[in-house]
């Protein structure tokens, strides 16, 4: 599972049941119920492992939004660890993904969603 962390809307991906397609899936608003959406997601779709995007400009510098990414990782992992889930929670760098889902697709409403998935194939590609 990827996320595509915004400050209004937070973008997920999933794979295929192989693991080696990055599909859109969702697009959330960046509310109080983010967490718990993400959590029931994982659950149901039996995830393993958290890519969350990581936001950094050109030069390696963190962008101001990667605060409240840091917070939204800590969150999640004490809440997996509260319900004893051994899912590992994993940032990758991510570089202008909406910009290149726009461009791929257009503005659409799952553009966050798409760009997740970029976040994701990118990941997948690495290892």
């Amino acid at each position: 599972m990827a996320i595509d962390y915004g400050e209004r809307r937070v973008g997920v991906a999933s794979t295929d049941e192989m693991g080696d397609f990055a599909l859109p899936r969702a697009v959330w608003p960046n509310d109080k119920t983010l967490v718990d959406k993400v959590l029931k997601f994982r659950e149901e779709e039996e995830i393993g492992k958290i890519i969350i995007g990581e936001s950094r400009d050109l030069s390696g510098n963190s962008n101001p939004i990667q605060k409240a990414i840091d917070s939204f990782k800590s969150e999640l992992e004490t809440r997996l660890s509260a319900q004893s889930s051994e899912v590992e929670i994993v940032c990758h760098p991510e570089v202008f993904t909406t910009l290149e889902a726009r461009r791929l697709q257009g503005r659409t409403e799952m553009t966050d969603a798409s760009a997740a998935a970029l976040i994701l194939k990118n990941y997948l590609e690495s290892r």
